[in-house]
């Protein structure tokens, strides 16, 4: 059996030691060549799969390791007879922390208390859930925007997408990329929903680049008609448009899901979907290794609440480094940004989630102890 792979799937060829020749090639490089005699291709966001890539070759599945799946061509798969799948739900606490972490961020930066304010989610599958979940142990008040899980009679309460842009304090976006259809997502967030946003308030975006109109997110933060905004994707990626990664507060390089736990989550839900597509039996896949902080580092309380959480965050990972490293963009010349922004992605360093994390509480106000348990740190004191 042949299997390609994307280089950047971690620990693929490990993980399927034994089944086969695993060919790791590079996700915006593979060619139709590369296909003509494998069995089964795993790829990434980055990957196009359809009919250019794939007529003519042997390959009989696919599996994307990342949740969305816009980059298939599914339809034309399915005629195809061609089985495929996703890693749906793989880094949805990932992106959840990476969430959080812009959040008190952005509330240090502005000197805005997060507790009371609105916090809207649009799109409530995996990931928006896991935002959901998140978000209250902040004192963030939710409100939920998700139709199509609407229409299926999940458990609300829900609110009008209209409703929820102009309510919110903070808008997260959480959908897939749909291009057409009723449930399209292209420019969801248009300059007609920016303008219905409170000039305080921020946009983040760590769907798809597309959901957001990002010509007219330049116009509105140039001309102050909202807040702020943290983007973590971005049209024509990876050619992304360097005046907006200017105005926005966090930019960074399409790494929202990019926990280690993200990732090999992925790689685990793809090589299971392998074998059992295969008939092959089922294996004992190796786990990530622990994190080794010992007792935990001891916290110092902040001024408030938010800088207090927010440096316990920033000790785990620090959201600013991967802001600082994408805006280094701006040094290079124009035909090498592009390349940059994929080789941070492939470089990125390992980020653990706070569950992997320890802290010392010691010098905490029940309170704000109580907040990082809720966040998924092991706490402890003395």
């Amino acid at each position: 059996m042949l299997i390609v792979a994307d280089e950047n799937i971690p620990r693929v060829r490990e993980c399927l030691d034994g089944t086969g020749e695993v060919r790791l090639l590079h996700g915006r490089k593979m060619t139709r060549a590369d296909l003509a005699e494998a069995d089964a291709l795993l790829v990434r966001s980055i990957t196009p799969v359809g009919r250019e890539l794939l007529d003519g070759t042997s390959v009989r599945f696919v599996a994307t390791a990342t949740i969305g799946t816009d980059h298939l061509d599914t339809g034309w798969l399915d005629a195809q007879g061609i089985a495929w799948t996703s890693a749906a739900g793989c880094n949805a606490r990932s992106v959840a922390e990476y969430v959080v972490a812009a959040l008190l961020e952005v509330s240090v930066r502005h000197d805005l208390s997060l507790d009371g304010r609105t916090l809207g989610i649009v799109g409530c599958g995996n990931t928006g859930g896991g935002v959901a979940k998140l978000a209250p142990a902040l004192g963030l008040n939710l409100l939920r925007s998700d139709p199509p899980l609407e229409r299926a009679g999940a458990a609300g309460p829900w609110t009008a997408l209209d409703d929820l842009i102009a309510e919110s304090d903070f808008v997260t976006c959480h959908v897939p990329m749909n291009r057409t259809g009723a449930d399209s997502t292209l420019h969801l967030v248009d300059s007609r929903q920016l303008g219905r946003m409170k000039p305080g308030a921020f946009l983040l975006n760590a769907s798809r680049g597309a959901v957001v109109d990002n010509a007219a997110l330049l116009d509105a933060l140039n001309e102050g008609r909202i807040a702020g905004a943290v983007l973590d994707v971005w049209e024509g990626e990876p050619n992304i448009m360097l005046p907006l990664l200017e105005r926005a507060d966090l930019g960074t390089p399409h790494i929202a899901g990019y926990s280690a736990e993200g990732k090999y989550n992925g790689t685990l839900l793809v090589v299971r979907a392998l074998l059992d597509h295969f008939g092959l039996p089922p294996r004992d896949l190796p786990g990530l290794p622990p994190v080794g902080n010992g007792a935990g580092r001891p916290v110092v309380e902040g001024t408030t609440a938010e800088a207090t959480l927010n440096a316990v965050v920033r000790s785990t990972w620090d959201i600013r480094e991967d802001d600082k490293r994408l805006r280094q963009s701006f040094d290079l010349p124009e035909g090498e940004r592009g390349a940059y922004f994929d080789r941070l992605r492939k470089e990125y360093p390992v980020r653990r989630e706070f569950a992997n994390h320890s802290v010392d509480t010691s010098g905490l106000d029940e309170r704000t102890a109580g907040i990082l348990r809720a966040l998924g740190f092991a706490c402890s004191r003395g």
